[in-house]
């Protein structure tokens, strides 16, 4: 379709790769096309990272990220590079200086950051699967808006080996694919051996993340989760989080920007490289984040993190919104993206601060526009998530209530 094609090529950094990477003649993914978010290193060319200044600045990689050289050795073969946020610094895939992806399911909406570019390339058919990498919803954001299967792996799970990093607390290598079969074969290939299986025994709605949601979004991912009841445990209504959401997102907040800027700050500082709107102030707030900010927030984190552990024991699986609305509208104003990466963050925050996996499954819609159903596991639930994919992947619901 000319749509997809279209989305195809804005998916892609202007330093592409010269020429497909062929990955081994046989193997699990072997005959299987994939795409790269451009912070993971591939042999001979530059990781870019979202900003062409940072990527002037870099040498040609010496050797493969860890995880592209896991679905080389596999058999996949990289059809090129895609574009991100910059820095990753954001959840609605607009790059200043590339351009923005275009979301093939939902014309004239943002594709959802910051692994735009790859998910708009496996939307469109351009790739089978694509490389993202998760720290606040990077791969389960634009997996909702795009209509596709991502996941957040548990963090640690994945080596992040000759990857660009942005906040290591909550880094994590994710993927995206149009069907459940890839979608889990590709978790079979990059997967360690940390695996902590377990039968679902014990499903909780979370009502107040539900709460966050637009009223129809809610109400057809409810409808998802009653049609696929044969498949799952009776479920459990509760919240999750006991005083709300926002200081869980804050908490995120504060340590993501204060590890970003550990990062790149002293880069900024010294060469002054161009930074698109939204992701400059973020960065110039990051600055200011001290490190008795920091310190009392790691306080909060540990006692999340642990709570959300002992929640979320082995066998128990939380359904929620992966975002709380269909994508906004491309030409959307500064304030409206605003609130609409703060709602999305209260979502986000709950599998980031536990070091969980997540997986947003693409069975519903909204008005012609794609909604996610998400799913959280207890840590090292990987494959149990992509499991609980295939096995609920024919139970989806559309609205036709007006976009």
């Amino acid at each position: 379709m000319p749509g997809q094609a279209s989305a195809s090529r804005t998916a892609f950094v202007p330093h592409d790769l010269e020429a497909p990477v062929k990955g081994a003649p046989s193997g699990l993914l072997a005959g299987l096309s994939a795409a790269v978010k451009d912070m993971y290193d591939i042999t001979g060319t530059r990781t870019g990272g979202g900003n062409p200044d940072w990527l002037a600045a870099q040498k040609p990689a010496s050797s493969n990220a860890a995880a592209v050289q896991k679905i080389l050795d596999a058999g996949a073969e990289i059809i090129g590079k895609t574009v991100c946020d910059e820095f990753f610094f954001s959840v609605a895939g607009v790059n200043a200086h590339y351009g923005t992806p275009e979301n093939p399911r939902a014309p004239g909406r943002i594709p959802g950051g910051s692994s735009s570019g790859s998910a708009s390339a496996t939307a469109s058919g351009a790739c089978d699967f694509a490389l993202g990498s998760d720290t606040g919803g990077s791969v389960r954001v634009p997996a909702a808006l795009c209509g596709l299967y991502g996941i957040r792996t548990t963090l640690g799970r994945v080596d992040l080996a000759g990857a660009m990093a942005m906040s290591p607390s909550f880094d994590t290598v994710g993927w995206f694919a149009s069907g459940p079969g890839v979608f889990r074969n590709v978790g079979r290939v990059l997967l360690d051996g940390s695996s902590v299986r377990a039968e679902v025994s014990r499903l909780i709605v979370a009502e107040d993340a539900f709460a966050q949601a637009d009223p129809e979004v809610a109400e057809v991912l409810r409808a998802v989760l009653a049609r696929a009841a044969e498949r799952l445990p009776a479920q459990q209504r509760q919240p999750i989080a006991p005083n709300g959401f926002d200081s869980w997102r804050e908490c995120v907040r504060i340590i993501q920007g204060y590890e970003i800027w550990q990062i790149f700050g002293a880069f900024i500082k010294e060469r002054g490289p161009r930074i698109g709107p939204g992701v400059k102030e973020r960065l110039e707030f990051a600055s200011t984040i001290s490190g008795e900010d920091v310190r009392a927030m790691r306080v909060q984190h540990e006692k999340v993190r642990d709570d959300l552990h002992r929640l979320l024991t082995p066998g128990t699986i939380v359904a929620l919104p992966t975002t709380p609305c269909i994508a906004p509208r491309i030409d959307a104003d500064a304030a409206l993206l605003d609130s609409y990466r703060t709602r999305v963050m209260r979502l986000t925050c709950i599998a980031g601060l536990g070091g969980l996996p997540q997986v947003s499954l693409p069975l519903g819609s909204v008005g012609g526009c794609p909604v996610g159903l998400s799913l959280i596991a207890w840590a090292g639930g990987d494959e149990t998530l992509l499991d609980v994919a295939a096995a609920i992947s024919r139970y989806s619901v559309h609205h036709s209530a007006a976009a």
